[in-house]
């Protein structure tokens, strides 16, 4: 996205956040610190926003509708599961290969993420991202090596780029601290 479309698409986020009802408000504000680790999650946000259940679904399937909400996601803290390494994987993938090869890297569970992005030519060829764990580095590595040939890789330039710390994990905060200006922050950390 180039930042023209970016900046129009936050003007949008901004104006939809400046009409948003008391209960849309109070509901945004509640999952930005992430949902309650229960059964019924969003049965416990609508207790706390003396609402229905259904209520809560259906104004966060509205909120995303209109672009407030891009998506909703799990941040995996990995470490506190006993996962101590991790490497982003890149890869040049043909462009007429990329959803298929996506595909089929995203189908393991030890891929948390896996995206396609812009090459920045001539010193980024790389074009499909994805993020593996693994307790080992060891184990990371065996993982690259077993992905390639479930895959079918082997002809594909690829680097690994191991993570060397830990950036705060969070998702999107809508708000500003200075709660009279609406805006979106989008909070971009790649959690290594």
């Amino acid at each position: 996205m180039d930042m023209k479309a970016l900046k129009k698409q936050l003007q949008s986020i901004n104006q939809h956040l400046a009409k948003l009802d008391t209960v849309d408000d109070a509901l945004i504000h509640t999952i930005e610190n992430g949902l309650p680790l229960c059964s019924r999650p969003y049965a416990q946000i609508a207790d706390q926003l003396e609402i229905d259940e259904s209520e809560v679904l259906a104004r966060l399937a509205t909120l995303q509708q209109q672009g407030v909400i891009k998506r909703m996601g799990v941040v995996v803290r990995h470490r506190e599961l006993g996962y101590r390494a991790n490497a982003m994987l890149v890869w040049d993938v043909p462009d007429e290969r990329v959803s298929e090869l996506g595909r089929c890297l995203s189908q393991y569970d030890f891929i948390t993420l896996c995206y396609r992005r812009p090459r920045v030519l001539p010193d980024w060829p790389y074009n499909l991202f994805c993020m593996i764990h693994g307790k080992s580095r060891e184990e990371v590595l065996e993982r690259i090596d077993w992905l390639i040939e479930q895959c079918h890789l082997e002809a594909l330039p690829h680097r690994v780029l191991f993570s060397r710390r830990r950036f705060k994990q969070r998702g999107a905060v809508y708000r500003a601290t200075d709660e009279k200006t609406p805006r979106v922050i989008d909070e971009r950390h790649y959690a290594t």
